[in-house]
């Protein structure tokens, strides 16, 4: 019987010997796949706060560019609306200066003595109107190109801008 006792607390030593063998290799595996799993964790985590930090970057930058393009449609818009106003100065002068040269005309000739003083004096007058008419409509045509030219400028701007912007 002793030898059975012995056999029996072999056993079971070999039994709490293999169990403490298998505890701790355990506890070795679960330690060392919590080390990797947090190590893991923090690569995504650094990961993730990068492209946080990225996206805001980007949505800044988008908030600047579209800011200027406000600012370049508002200076085109000025540029415009001055050019307009000029043109339209330009369209009342001449219109006064076609008045006036019609009624100087017209009381040159409710003056006149021949039918053939007349009909120069409508001829020079008409002559004139055309002349008049041609050269200021070069002018206003002149203006106009000037001033579409400003004020495309400003986007022409942007879009070189964007161009140099989005493309990099």
């Amino acid at each position: 019987m002793i030898t059975k006792t012995k056999a029996i607390e072999t056993a079971s030593a070999d039994a709490k010997k293999i169990e403490s063998v298998a505890t701790q290799k355990t506890i070795e595996g679960v330690k060392e796949a919590a080390s990797v799993a947090t190590a893991g964790f923090e690569q995504a985590q650094v990961q993730m706060k990068e492209g946080v930090q990225r996206a805001m970057k980007t949505a800044e930058q988008v908030a600047q560019f579209s800011q200027g393009n406000v600012e370049a449609f508002v200076k085109s818009s000025q540029i415009l609306a001055s050019g307009w106003q000029d043109l339209s100065k330009l369209f009342a002068a001449n219109a006064k200066a076609s008045l006036d040269e019609s009624i100087s005309t017209f009381k040159a000739l409710s003056s006149v003595k021949s039918l053939k003083e007349a009909f120069d004096l409508q001829t020079s007058f008409a002559r004139t109107s055309l002349e008049k008419a041609v050269s200021e409509s070069g002018k206003i045509t002149e203006h106009s190109l000037k001033v579409a030219e400003q004020a495309f400028a400003p986007i022409s701007a942007r879009v070189n801008a964007a161009v140099e912007t989005f493309s990099a």
